[in-house]
């Protein structure tokens, strides 16, 4: 009886030394599962690259970062994705949908700010880059004696679609100049090229394009009907850039075949496009994001137009949302170096493989 008592003490302690023995591998587990979600620094991670339309020009943009982020030791894969560009595109980074993604300045700072579509909530999200510019471009019939912006009062106007990003810009910039819809004759809710049409028609006095230089759009009314060319500047441009900080001057050059070959240059506004990431992304990989896509630009295998219309030296310069931290480290670090790759090619570049990235009508929704 006594050995088979002290046989039966000794299997109770070794039971319990095995259940501790698993109490703390679980509790071990745990504590590393833990750490490598928040340590980002010790395995590559994976990103899902929110763009817009697959006719726009956010979605090839996303398709050439693709290979130049993957090569990066941080970065173990990119997947890009087509969306409803820049509105969606913030909230699904603030989702976790996204990991990184293009969007318009005016709407990024909408969303940081909470206010416009964003309303009540405020996205928390940083700047990888500042991109290429959208370029308010209003076109009037030669026969129209519309060359201010003041003289659209009672035309027919073409204003994009509705809730469109060409439409917000169109809103703004007649209200800078003291104006609204109600000034006009006649408003039209017509995208890039039912306005072209029904000005060929005779049907539209002017209309609005906000997107890249040149917009096909636009070149194709040049071959068929005498239009001009609006300034946007002055007192009008001036209390946009005050009022919204979205907002930079922009001029189209006089004399550039790529860019309308104009016989005089344009002065209007711009409003940029971002790479933006979610703040919690780890420094390091905002900075490797960065200087990839700066190393990349100063390259001779840029192949999307787009790419090809801002200078990189300007990548965080002048941008509405605040720079991730690595990225501004990245920065900070060039010391006034941008220059060295960053030549005016960037700005006068033809665009071979995508003519332009006239379609950001689709991407600026």
């Amino acid at each position: 009886m006594a050995t088979k008592h002290r046989l039966w003490v000794a299997g109770i302690a070794c039971m319990g030394l095995l259940l501790a023995g698993c109490g703390n591998g679980d509790e071990a587990g745990q504590t590393d599962a833990t750490s490598s979600t928040e340590s980002t620094g010790s395995e590559p991670v994976s990103l899902i690259f929110g763009t817009g339309g697959t006719s726009g020009s956010y979605y090839p943009i996303g398709g050439a970062l693709k290979r130049v982020f993957e090569d990066s030791d941080l970065v173990d894969q990119v997947q890009v994705v087509s969306t409803g560009a820049s509105v969606q595109n913030i909230n699904n980074i603030e989702d976790g949908t996204n990991q990184l993604a293009i969007v318009m300045s005016d709407v990024a700072y909408d969303a940081i700010n909470g206010q416009g579509q964003f309303e009540g909530r405020t996205a928390d999200i940083k700047t990888i880059a500042g991109l290429y510019p959208n370029v308010v471009q209003v076109v009037a019939t030669a026969n129209s004696d519309i060359q201010s912006v003041a003289d659209m009062k009672g035309k027919r106007i073409g204003v994009g679609k509705v809730g469109s990003g060409v439409e917000q810009s169109a809103q703004k910039v007649l209200e800078a100049a003291g104006m609204s819809y109600d000034d006009l004759a006649r408003v039209s809710h017509t995208g890039y090229a039912d306005s072209v049409t029904e000005m060929s028609n005779g049907n539209l006095d002017a209309a609005f394009f906000t997107s890249g230089v040149p917009n096909s759009s636009i070149t194709g009314l040049m071959q068929n009907t005498d239009v001009n060319f609006v300034n946007v500047d002055g007192d009008t441009a001036a209390t946009l850039l005050d009022k919204y900080p979205y907002y930079e001057t922009y001029e189209i050059p006089a004399g550039a075949p790529e860019r309308y070959d104009l016989d005089t240059a344009v002065n209007t506004v711009a409003i940029r496009n971002l790479l933006i990431a979610p703040a919690s992304m780890s420094d390091d990989v905002s900075r490797e994001l960065a200087q990839r896509f700066y190393d990349y630009l100063g390259t001779d295998k840029v192949s999307v137009g787009a790419l090809k219309q801002f200078d990189r030296a300007r990548m965080g310069q002048d941008v509405v949302v605040p720079l991730a931290a690595g990225a501004q480290s990245f920065y900070d670090s060039l010391n006034g170096e941008t220059g060295s790759g960053a030549s005016g090619d960037d700005e006068t570049s033809g665009d071979t493989d995508q003519a332009s990235p006239n379609d950001t009508e689709t991407d600026a929704s």
